[in-house]
Protein backbone atom coordinates (compact mmCIF):
# COMPACT_ATOMS: atom_id res chain seq x y z
CA UNK A 1 0.00 0.00 0.00
CA UNK A 2 1.59 3.21 -1.13
CA UNK A 3 -0.47 6.04 1.16
CA UNK A 4 1.28 9.68 0.60
CA UNK A 5 0.91 11.59 4.14
CA UNK A 6 1.82 14.86 5.19
CA UNK A 7 4.80 14.58 7.82
CA UNK A 8 5.95 16.92 10.21
CA UNK A 9 9.65 16.15 11.41
CA UNK A 10 10.94 17.65 14.09
CA UNK A 11 14.65 17.29 15.24
CA UNK A 12 15.17 17.13 11.38
CA UNK A 13 18.56 18.90 11.00
CA UNK A 14 19.77 16.04 13.15
CA UNK A 15 21.66 12.87 12.29
CA UNK A 16 18.39 10.52 12.47
CA UNK A 17 16.49 13.92 11.48
CA UNK A 18 17.86 14.29 8.07
CA UNK A 19 17.74 10.45 7.03
CA UNK A 20 14.09 10.82 7.96
CA UNK A 21 13.37 13.84 5.51
CA UNK A 22 15.40 12.22 3.08
CA UNK A 23 13.68 8.70 3.14
CA UNK A 24 10.41 9.98 3.30
CA UNK A 25 11.21 12.68 0.19
CA UNK A 26 12.25 9.45 -1.39
CA UNK A 27 8.74 7.97 -0.98
CA UNK A 28 6.71 10.69 -2.03
CA UNK A 29 5.75 12.27 1.23
CA UNK A 30 4.86 15.62 1.75
CA UNK A 31 7.40 16.80 4.12
CA UNK A 32 7.52 19.69 6.69
CA UNK A 33 10.97 20.16 8.42
CA UNK A 34 10.70 22.32 11.63
CA UNK A 35 14.11 23.77 11.91
CA UNK A 36 15.71 26.33 14.30
CA UNK A 37 18.71 26.75 11.48
CA UNK A 38 17.18 26.34 7.54
CA UNK A 39 20.75 26.53 6.39
CA UNK A 40 21.45 22.96 8.54
CA UNK A 41 18.51 21.08 5.51
CA UNK A 42 20.92 20.10 2.67
CA UNK A 43 18.24 17.95 0.18
CA UNK A 44 19.52 17.69 -2.91
CA UNK A 45 17.19 16.27 -4.99
CA UNK A 46 13.99 17.54 -3.24
CA UNK A 47 13.11 20.34 -0.90
CA UNK A 48 11.47 19.78 2.19
CA UNK A 49 8.45 22.63 3.35
CA UNK A 50 10.58 24.40 5.66
CA UNK A 51 9.52 26.14 8.97
CA UNK A 52 11.87 27.81 11.53
CA UNK A 53 11.11 27.69 14.92
CA UNK A 54 11.89 26.88 18.39
CA UNK A 55 10.96 23.46 19.83
CA UNK A 56 10.75 25.43 23.12
CA UNK A 57 8.05 27.45 21.96
CA UNK A 58 4.91 26.28 22.11
CA UNK A 59 3.12 29.20 19.94
CA UNK A 60 5.31 27.92 17.13
CA UNK A 61 4.71 24.36 17.38
CA UNK A 62 1.29 24.53 17.29
CA UNK A 63 1.27 27.13 14.03
CA UNK A 64 3.55 24.32 12.24
CA UNK A 65 1.52 21.78 13.19
CA UNK A 66 -1.85 22.43 11.20
CA UNK A 67 -2.50 20.47 8.24
CA UNK A 68 -0.59 17.87 9.23
CA UNK A 69 -1.43 13.50 9.16
CA UNK A 70 1.71 12.80 11.33
CA UNK A 71 4.52 14.11 13.77
CA UNK A 72 8.00 12.19 13.74
CA UNK A 73 9.93 13.52 16.63
CA UNK A 74 13.87 13.22 16.77
CA UNK A 75 15.37 15.62 19.20
CA UNK A 76 18.62 15.89 19.89
CA UNK A 77 19.70 17.32 23.21
CA UNK A 78 20.76 21.10 22.09
CA UNK A 79 22.74 23.20 24.74
CA UNK A 80 20.34 21.87 27.38
CA UNK A 81 19.46 18.87 29.25
CA UNK A 82 15.89 19.01 28.63
CA UNK A 83 15.34 19.76 24.92
CA UNK A 84 14.06 16.64 24.44
CA UNK A 85 11.46 16.07 26.98
CA UNK A 86 10.32 19.90 27.16
CA UNK A 87 10.32 19.80 23.17
CA UNK A 88 8.16 16.69 23.16
CA UNK A 89 5.48 18.12 25.59
CA UNK A 90 5.45 21.04 23.56
CA UNK A 91 4.87 18.60 20.60
CA UNK A 92 2.17 16.67 22.63
CA UNK A 93 0.12 19.95 23.39
CA UNK A 94 -0.21 21.16 19.74
CA UNK A 95 -1.23 17.89 18.51
CA UNK A 96 -3.98 18.09 21.33
CA UNK A 97 -5.03 21.52 20.17
CA UNK A 98 -4.90 20.85 16.71
CA UNK A 99 -6.31 17.05 16.37
CA UNK A 100 -2.98 15.41 14.83
CA UNK A 101 -3.44 11.89 16.19
CA UNK A 102 -0.11 10.16 15.17
CA UNK A 103 3.54 10.52 17.25
CA UNK A 104 6.53 8.39 16.21
CA UNK A 105 8.80 9.17 18.80
CA UNK A 106 12.31 8.51 18.77
CA UNK A 107 13.81 7.83 22.51
CA UNK A 108 16.67 5.08 23.12
CA UNK A 109 17.34 1.50 24.02
CA UNK A 110 17.76 1.31 27.79
CA UNK A 111 14.88 3.19 28.30
CA UNK A 112 12.03 2.20 30.31
CA UNK A 113 12.01 -1.63 30.72
CA UNK A 114 14.93 -2.07 28.12
CA UNK A 115 17.20 -1.32 30.09
CA UNK A 116 17.60 -5.15 30.90
CA UNK A 117 19.23 -5.46 27.28
CA UNK A 118 21.94 -2.98 27.70
CA UNK A 119 25.56 -4.61 28.88
CA UNK A 120 27.34 -3.30 31.55
CA UNK A 121 29.39 -0.57 29.20
CA UNK A 122 26.26 0.62 28.56
CA UNK A 123 24.00 0.70 31.40
CA UNK A 124 26.53 2.06 34.11
CA UNK A 125 29.01 3.86 32.60
CA UNK A 126 27.36 5.13 29.79
CA UNK A 127 24.09 5.68 30.49
CA UNK A 128 24.87 5.57 34.41
CA UNK A 129 27.39 8.14 34.45
CA UNK A 130 28.89 10.23 30.88
CA UNK A 131 25.23 10.23 29.58
CA UNK A 132 23.12 10.27 32.55
CA UNK A 133 21.20 13.78 31.87
CA UNK A 134 20.58 12.61 28.20
CA UNK A 135 19.23 8.97 29.70
CA UNK A 136 16.79 11.24 32.37
CA UNK A 137 16.04 13.11 29.44
CA UNK A 138 15.24 10.41 27.55
CA UNK A 139 12.87 8.68 30.29
CA UNK A 140 10.89 11.68 31.15
CA UNK A 141 10.31 12.27 27.14
CA UNK A 142 8.98 8.88 27.32
CA UNK A 143 6.60 9.46 30.46
CA UNK A 144 5.15 12.82 28.33
CA UNK A 145 4.26 10.47 25.39
CA UNK A 146 3.07 7.56 27.08
CA UNK A 147 0.54 9.85 28.90
CA UNK A 148 -0.50 11.74 25.99
CA UNK A 149 -3.49 9.08 24.91
CA UNK A 150 -1.85 10.17 21.14
CA UNK A 151 -2.02 6.79 18.73
CA UNK A 152 1.95 6.82 19.81
CA UNK A 153 4.85 4.65 19.06
CA UNK A 154 8.06 5.02 20.80
CA UNK A 155 11.11 3.55 18.64
CA UNK A 156 14.00 3.03 21.27
CA UNK A 157 17.52 2.14 18.60
CA UNK A 158 20.58 1.16 20.01
CA UNK A 159 23.71 2.79 19.71
CA UNK A 160 23.85 5.17 16.06
CA UNK A 161 26.48 4.31 13.51
CA UNK A 162 26.96 5.77 10.02
CA UNK A 163 26.07 2.45 7.91
CA UNK A 164 23.75 2.23 5.11
CA UNK A 165 20.21 1.41 5.49
CA UNK A 166 20.29 -2.30 4.92
CA UNK A 167 16.59 -3.38 6.30
CA UNK A 168 18.37 -5.92 7.88
CA UNK A 169 17.75 -5.43 11.76
CA UNK A 170 16.22 -6.90 14.36
CA UNK A 171 13.05 -4.87 16.24
CA UNK A 172 10.16 -5.39 19.07
CA UNK A 173 12.67 -8.10 20.88
CA UNK A 174 12.26 -9.35 24.34
CA UNK A 175 13.60 -7.23 27.04
CA UNK A 176 15.26 -10.09 28.30
CA UNK A 177 17.36 -10.18 24.66
CA UNK A 178 21.13 -10.53 25.35
CA UNK A 179 22.43 -11.46 21.94
CA UNK A 180 21.94 -7.46 20.55
CA UNK A 181 24.64 -5.46 18.89
CA UNK A 182 23.16 -2.76 20.69
CA UNK A 183 23.71 -0.49 17.26
CA UNK A 184 21.95 -0.13 14.66
CA UNK A 185 22.65 3.31 11.31
CA UNK A 186 20.98 5.61 11.58
CA UNK A 187 19.62 5.07 8.00
CA UNK A 188 18.04 1.97 9.33
CA UNK A 189 16.30 3.90 12.34
CA UNK A 190 14.49 6.21 9.56
CA UNK A 191 13.89 3.47 7.64
CA UNK A 192 11.64 1.83 10.49
CA UNK A 193 10.54 4.66 12.02
CA UNK A 194 8.91 5.71 8.66
CA UNK A 195 7.60 2.12 8.75
CA UNK A 196 5.15 3.15 11.47
CA UNK A 197 3.22 5.38 9.49
CA UNK A 198 0.43 3.53 9.04
CA UNK A 199 1.52 0.22 10.81
CA UNK A 200 -0.12 -0.57 13.88
CA UNK A 201 1.80 -3.42 14.93
CA UNK A 202 3.43 -1.43 17.60
CA UNK A 203 0.73 1.41 18.42
CA UNK A 204 1.02 2.29 22.41
CA UNK A 205 3.80 -0.18 22.49
CA UNK A 206 7.89 0.60 22.40
CA UNK A 207 10.04 -1.68 19.96
CA UNK A 208 13.18 -1.90 20.69
CA UNK A 209 15.98 -1.27 17.44
CA UNK A 210 19.24 -3.38 17.14
CA UNK A 211 21.34 -5.54 14.98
Amino acid sequence: MNIKMKLLIFGSTGTIGRQLVEQALDQGHTVTAFVRNPSKITVEHKNPRLIQGDVMDLSTVEKAMYGHDTVLCTLGAGNKGVIRSEGTKHIIDAMKKTGVQRLICQTTLGAGDSRSNLNFLWKHIMFGMLLRKAYEDHQLQEKYVRQSNLDWIIVRPGAFTDGARSGMYRHGFSVNDKSLKLKISRADVADFMLKQLIDNTYLHKTPGLSY
